[in-house]
């Protein structure tokens, strides 16, 4: 036979109720903070040279870290991390404009102004700033939708005299200016919580169809299906490319498969990019074969440019997912580096220096900004501790723009198309968890499907909202419909558990255990009820009425005065009024036993039980719904001779119990107990039972008594 652990612990103590144990254990009374309180507070404090200091760190987190900056620790690593993530950012921001259908040379913008502003308001020191391509397909959704390829654009003040391309600089500007303005509020209101309702299930689905949308889009450029007239020739270029963009995926592999043995990670996209810069001017792709190039780069900075009310009536809609979607993406990845680095990010403060950070960089042109993961993962792995890495990447970017742009102008667009692509791999390769959520968790796995689906058919902006409301809505019934059961002691213990998961068991007899693990409220109560009712075999409010109405008979045998309800209308002896209130014995001569044998005309319902002990461990809250139908529930059973138990009450719940008047002349505190075994001892107290198993148990019990 094996033998339990040699560890024991002994508890001496008192058997305690509720209420005992409030006589002999002083609480504190803790006073909280009302509204009014609050806004009194706030209006009465006074600014001193503390609050103006932890002001300024709050909002300007640069002050905190710069301070302690260890120049000869983390300097060199980060101007080697800023130097390689430049080059990333550079060609990921004229990649990633492709998406947002703007020209290459707008995606260096948003690789340099937003991440200025988030190195003195940012509070992760990892996180690359800049485009990100499922923020740039969906700015890229309201820029085709208002200037559209094939037609006319939407009527809209502002665009006459504007240039297609100019035109959608604008929509591309004042759509990032609105979200930006979206995060800053949400920032202001401290709702950076919010990215907790977006579960990595939910994100991954999400993403994962983003992707796809996004291999498509630039499917278009990699095999140029958008050029006509396309002849011998220049199919062989396409191969060409092809061939080349292949090699390109295998040798993006190097770093994965030698992650270990490189010190840094091999730039594969700065070499890829060179070599095709070189061929494609060595060979004048863009004359000779047709092959859409980059083109000219705009040399140095355009003029500020205000954003346009009407585009931001008309993209508002669109531009709060894209909020929400930006900031989560960031904030999830910046929490992992922060993990991982030891230290802290506050997510409202990401919120609002994303807000400013885009509606900055919105002024001077540039597109929504976020971060890459592929980017951030390249600035911490070549040595980044700080933002400054982050500020030298963008003065990587700022010398391509001032100086060395025109050196990209001959680049294929399908080069860049193959880069989106090759960073889509991350996000495509989640397919692979769907097998996994199948096995261990089906609703995850529901979720996950919904969100992929909806996002893909229906578009990101309400694929998002489709699959938050899907991912709501299985919390819902998670809440409304839980996994009740009926406990059982472990022999030999004072522990509890469900009675079908274990065979060395032992149930008193009458005594019945029943466990919800969610809060109560008004949409499950009746759940609650139901489940009560079947564990125990029986519905209480049908015996009460048997046994009332059997009670009238009785009366009536023995020609006594049959007792009418309180009620305005007179009712005859049949009436079904009043069978619900307690049984009232007074005046009958006889003792009436429910369980034995009735008279022929009178059948009542067995009750096989004396004890009904309800272990709320796991009910965190209660609304007044559920209070009212707990109550009824807890006066049928009382009343049908029943004692109930409640045990492991949260303290909150027992507050909020008094303040709702729960208690009256049925329903008193002694039938509430700290612990679910304090419960069962006084029970076997008040029922003893002197069978085999009943020994047992009862020598445990003193012995835990002692």
């Amino acid at each position: 036979k094996m033998q339990p652990s040699g560890r024991h612990y002994v508890v001496v103590r008192p058997l305690f109720s509720e209420d005992s144990f409030a006589e002999q254990h002083e609480r504190i009374n803790r006073t909280r903070k009302t509204l009014r309180k609050l806004c009194l507070y706030c209006l009465h404090c006074s600014c001193d040279t503390n609050r103006a200091k932890n002001a300024a760190r709050s909002l300007l987190p640069i002050i905190g870290w710069i301070k302690n900056y260890n120049i000869k620790e983390w300097l060199l690593g980060d101007i080697v991390s800023g130097i390689s993530t430049g080059l990333v950012a550079v060609l990921q921001g004229l990649a990633f404009s492709l998406l947002a259908s703007l020209p290459p040379g707008y995606g260096l913008y948003t690789a340099f102004f937003p991440a200025i502003i988030y190195f003195f308001l940012g509070t992760s020191r990892h996180l690359s700033v800049g485009a990100f391509p499922i923020l740039s397909l969906m700015v890229g959704a309201v820029v085709t939708r208002l200037v559209p390829d094939g037609g006319p654009p939407a009527n809209i003040t502002g665009f006459e005299g504007l240039s297609m391309e100019q035109q959608r600089v604008l929509v591309a500007s004042s759509v990032t200016f609105v979200m930006g303005a979206f995060q800053l509020i949400m920032g202001m209101l401290q709702v950076g919580f919010i990215v907790m309702y977006l579960s990595e299930t939910l994100v991954s689905g999400f993403t994962t169809a983003a992707a796809v949308h996004i291999l498509v889009s630039q499917l278009r450029f990699v095999l140029g299906l958008d050029f006509p007239g396309v002849n011998g020739p220049l199919a062989i270029v396409y191969v060409t490319l092809y061939d080349f963009f292949s090699e390109y995926i295998k040798h993006l592999e190097i770093n994965d498969r030698f992650k270990s043995k490189l010190p840094v990670p091999i730039p594969i996209e700065v070499i890829v990019t060179v070599i095709a810069c070189g061929v494609s001017y060595a060979f004048n792709f863009e004359k000779r074969f047709n092959v859409v190039v980059v083109g000219e780069m705009v040399d140095g900075y355009e003029s500020p440019i205000a954003p346009n009310l009407e585009v931001i009536k008309e993209s508002a809609v669109e531009a709060f997912p894209m909020a929400i979607v930006g900031f989560a993406v960031a904030f999830s990845v910046a929490k992992v580096y922060s993990v991982k680095h030891d230290y802290t990010i506050d997510g409202n403060q990401e919120l609002l220096a994303f807000g400013v950070s885009n509606m900055f960089g919105a002024s001077f042109r540039s597109f929504a900004a976020s971060t890459a993961l592929s980017r951030t993962a390249i600035q911490e792995s070549t040595g980044g501790k700080t933002q400054i890495a982050g500020v030298l990447s963008a003065m990587m970017v700022l010398i391509v723009i001032v100086a060395v742009g025109f050196l990209l102008e001959p680049l294929p667009r399908s080069v860049l198309g193959a880069l989106v692509i090759v960073n889509l791999k991350g996000m495509l390769m989640q397919f692979r968890e769907l097998p996994f959520l199948w096995k261990n968790d089906r609703t995850d796995f529901v979720t996950w499907v919904v969100t992929f689906v909806a996002s893909l058919f229906l578009g990101l902006d309400l694929g998002l909202a489709v699959g938050l409301g899907a991912e709501l809505f299985t919390v819902v019934c998670r809440t409304q419909f839980p996994r009740c059961s009926l406990l059982a002691n472990i022999t030999g213990t004072d522990i509890y558990r469900d009675r079908k998961d274990y065979n060395s068991i032992y149930e008193p007899e009458g005594v019945k255990i029943f466990k919800i693990p969610s809060p109560i409220f008004f949409a499950n109560i009746d759940f609650f009820r139901d489940k009560l009712v079947q564990a125990v075999g029986f519905s209480p409010l049908k015996v009460l009425k048997k046994r009332n109405k059997a009670l009238r008979k009785i009366r009536k045998m023995l020609g006594l005065e049959v007792r009418q309800p309180s009620t305005d209308t007179s009712e005859d002896n049949n009436s079904m009024e009043g069978l619900d209130q307690p049984i009232d014995f007074s005046g009958i001569p006889i003792q009436v036993n429910w369980n034995t044998e009735l008279p022929a005309n009178i059948s009542v319902p067995p009750v096989n039980i004396h004890s009904l002990v309800l272990d709320f461990s796991a009910v965190s809250f209660l609304d007044i719904s559920a209070l009212k139908g707990l109550k009824a529930t807890l006066k049928e059973f009382l009343r049908i001779e029943v004692d109930v138990y409640i045990v492991s009450c949260d303290v909150y719940i027992m507050e909020k119990l008094h303040q709702c008047s729960f208690f009256d002349d049925e329903i008193k505190t002694s039938i509430f107990y700290p612990t679910l075994h304090d419960a069962m001892l006084h029970i076997l107290e008040k029922h003893p039972d002197h069978g085999e198993l009943e020994k047992v148990f009862t020598v445990i019990c003193k012995l835990s008594r002692l």
